[in-house]
């Protein structure tokens, strides 16, 4: 394939300002978690996965047309800052005791490893097969979704954060199938949790930080029960060829 110009606005549309607002929030969240201010770092990471959703839906009410894939690869690319390295140091730096100072980063880790080949698979198979209707392997803003939420909820403790984490990791590498939650009233609800998540910290301590919760729940319904949902369907429908 031949280029005719590697002017980058020829290249860059509305979609990937959401994309890199996406990074954005994902870089200052790192930076906020190496200061340690963890509320503020993962309604950051929150942040991001708002943004990350909204470059496709514009993406799709634009009717981009990305024949060369720069959409696809800028998104990816953010989102392994956002929701690999984000989550990594913000898990390294909120289990940071001890204790068990070498099993944090070797988790922390695994997020970023495990993220970095679930985008570049899905990159792959999108290319090849239809994936309109599924993921598979856990999606990426799940697994950042599910540790912020956690943190904020105040749930959170080391040692089921650790545990949690790695198994979020290994789902995302995985061939379990998750459906792509394509409901407007489930997007809204997700949206309006993860705004009144982000509300200044003291009016969160008057809610009892409910919203984080319903977060928290919600991310482990879609995480457990989701494969199941699928498993069910493809049996109902009978065997098939991938």
């Amino acid at each position: 394939m031949s280029l005719d110009t590697t002017r980058m606005k020829d290249y860059v549309s509305l979609p990937d300002l959401f994309s890199i607002t996406n990074a954005s929030f994902g870089f200052l969240s790192i930076i906020i978690a190496m200061n340690g201010e963890l509320v503020i770092a993962a309604q950051f990471i929150l942040l991001a996965v708002i943004f990350d959703s909204l470059d496709g839906w514009v993406a799709r009410k634009t009717n981009r047309d990305d024949e060369c894939g720069f959409g696809k690869n800028i998104d990816s690319l953010c989102d392994v800052i956002s929701f690999g390295v984000a989550p990594g140091i913000f898990l390294y730096s909120a289990t940071l005791t001890p204790d068990i100072r070498y099993i944090n980063i070797i988790v922390s880790l695994l997020i970023v490893i495990c993220g970095i080949l679930r985008l570049s698979r899905f990159n792959v198979i999108s290319n090849i097969g239809n994936t309109r209707d599924k993921f598979v392997g856990l999606p990426i803003p799940a697994t950042a979704l599910l540790l912020s939420s956690f943190y904020l909820s105040g749930l959170f403790t080391t040692d089921v954060a650790l545990i949690i984490m790695t198994l979020s990791s290994l789902l995302m590498i995985s061939t379990i199938e998750y459906f792509k939650p394509i409901s407007v009233k489930i997007a809204g609800i997700i949206l309006i949790l993860i705004l009144s998540v982000c509300i200044p910290q003291n009016i969160q301590i008057y809610l009892m930080n409910i919203p984080a919760k319903a977060l928290f729940i919600l991310s482990l319904i879609y995480i457990i029960f989701m494969p199941f949902m699928a498993l069910f369907t493809n049996l109902k429908s009978g065997p098939h060829v991938r």
